[in-house]
């Protein structure tokens, strides 16, 4: 059996993102693409309805595009303990109000048992300084923290 990934709403942006100057972010877009076309068969790969909610909003022809790739990923479900542990990480770690939506994509895939979150939001998701927290807060509640990662960190050899 393969190992599970929650695919995160910042992977979906950086695979349909228009070109960019910028240099950081091109080079992220490019990461993305290459894990995406060489690396995401290797994996069993998750999301949830607050991803499909996010990706759809903003240029209606790019959204659709992000749709399209989500089209026929399993949905985790974001029951009951879903929410409770998302509020945990909101009211017990250092994550601010304004992070519920990301409080809620880490709950459900500690939750559901993912391996990996694959992320680009370092703000809030792929934080070592928030990690410590979030995993001790699953603990008390008898989950493991999935290892939260860029697709950087989950290139493989």
């Amino acid at each position: 059996m393969s190992e599970t990934v929650y695919i995160e709403t910042s992977i979906l942006g950086y695979l349909t993102a228009r070109s960019t100057k910028n240099l950081i972010l091109a080079a992220n877009m490019e990461v993305t693409k290459d894990w995406w076309e060489f690396r995401r068969t290797a994996f069993t790969l998750y999301t949830s309805e607050a991803v499909l909610e996010e990706v759809a909003q903003g240029d209606g022809a790019i959204a659709a595009q992000r749709l399209e790739i989500l089209r026929n990923f399993p949905l985790l479900a974001l029951n009951k303990d879903v929410q409770g542990l998302a509020a945990q990480f909101l009211s017990r770690s250092n994550l601010p109000p304004k992070a519920r939506v990301d409080a809620i994509h880490i709950a459900a895939a500690t939750v559901h048992g993912m391996d990996y979150l694959l992320t680009w939001n370092c703000k809030h998701i792929a934080n070592a300084q928030i990690q410590g927290k979030l995993a001790e807060i699953s603990l008390d509640f008898g989950y493991v923290l999935p290892v939260l990662c860029t697709p950087n960190e989950l290139m493989g050899d």
